[in-house]
């Protein structure tokens, strides 16, 4: 723990939410001496019922939550993102921080508003993913920033499936508005992007709906209908603040590739990076002088699943009243950079992105923002 925060220093906390996501972040939440996760609610009684049996939490309403004034001074929340807005808004009225699962909402003007309100109340927002906290995207800054490529030239990013109704018990709102590939996974390329080269200026895109209607097969609801309210295939071109020049594909519609998840290509040598949406994976670095991939090893020790660590870190935060990594700028950021996205593959013109922001800093050793326990 950090010497400036004592035993005594901690945080009670909420979720909201008690879906698939849900079981990873009570684990891990559990696990950070600074937060004391206590209660945990859903629009669905039976499921928030159910967690809290499971992990010895204290079902409460969502009234019980939101009017709570003793007690619960952060929620998590944990919803689909079409209730993002709403659940967060609530909360933040009711004068307790926000920490939200990603996107921060479905549409840039309503997350402006947010970040507004928090301001207005002196309130903290945080916001998922928080994976670029994991190994390989730590030890990819470091290399960056010490120049072992040289100068990012360019990169590309692919994230390509065939949807998530083969898998998932409910996976209409993946098709709706809110959803598609863009929405549901762009956040953990694009934050991790961010990351790594900075601030986003200027988007070009493409789009298709290729399929208007999909059919669910997983065991729930096994041949029931999905309307398709989205683009579910997306090609565009981005344009960061330091002249470095990325592909992108994001799409539902693929049913196998050998494209890679990130790389980066640099004056002197290349990145190839594993999967955003895990804390974990290996790095492969080319250089102009051995001119061949080689592993290259990771420097710091997160290499599980540890959704929630933006939650410690943004705890942290609070205690100390100073700043953390997943906040409202970069989630704002990527929201509308998401959504210019959208509007370019509909406009055919490309955008220019208003929001900037602060690159997440690195994690130190001295810098690390709870203790594990063992």
């Amino acid at each position: 723990m950090d010497e400036e925060l004592n035993e005594q220093s901690r945080i009670i906390c909420a979720i909201i939410g008690c879906g698939n996501i849900s079981d990873i972040y009570i684990k891990n939440l559990k696990r950070f001496p600074i937060i004391e996760l206590k209660y945990c609610s859903d629009i669905i009684t039976e499921k928030a019922v159910e967690k809290a049996e499971k992990y010895n939490l204290k079902y409460y309403s969502l009234s019980e939550i939101y009017n709570d004034s003793n007690d619960i001074q952060l929620i998590v929340n944990l919803t689909n993102p079409s209730s993002h807005f709403e659940v967060s808004l609530r909360a933040i009225e009711s004068g307790k921080h926000v920490y939200s699962e990603k996107p921060l909402t479905t549409t840039y003007k309503d997350a402006k508003l947010l970040v507004e309100k928090a301001k207005e109340k002196r309130l903290y927002i945080g916001c998922a993913p928080d994976t670029f906290f994991g190994s390989p995207w730590q030890t990819s800054k470091k290399l960056i920033e010490e120049k072992w490529i040289g100068n990012p030239i360019s990169a590309t990013a692919f994230m390509l499936c065939r949807g998530h109704e083969s898998w998932h018990p409910s996976p209409e709102f993946y098709y709706q508005r809110g959803g598609g590939p863009l929405f549901d996974m762009g956040p953990y390329y694009l934050t991790t992007l961010v990351f790594l080269l900075g601030p986003i200026e200027e988007v070009f895109a493409y789009g298709k709906t290729t399929f208007n209607k999909r059919t669910i097969t997983s065991k729930d609801k096994f041949g029931s209908p999905i309307s398709v309210e989205v683009l579910t295939h997306i090609t565009a071109l981005i344009k960061f603040e330091k002249n470095v020049l990325c592909t992108m594909i994001m799409s539902f519609d693929t049913w196998g590739h050998k494209l890679p998840y990130i790389e980066i290509y640099g004056e002197y040598g290349s990145l190839s990076l594993p999967d955003p949406n895990c804390f974990n994976g290996p790095i492969s670095y080319y250089n102009q002088y051995n001119q061949k991939w080689i592993e290259f090893p990771t420097y710091y020790d997160i290499f599980e699943n540890l959704r929630g660590i933006g939650v410690a870190d943004m705890v942290k935060g609070i205690l100390k009243k100073g700043e953390f990594r997943a906040n409202s700028e970069v989630a704002l950021h990527i929201l509308e950079v998401m959504e210019k996205i959208l509007e370019s593959a509909e406009r055919g013109k490309s955008l220019n992105i208003e929001t900037s922001c602060k690159s997440p800093s690195l994690i130190k050793e001295t810098d690390y923002p709870v203790t594990l326990p063992s």
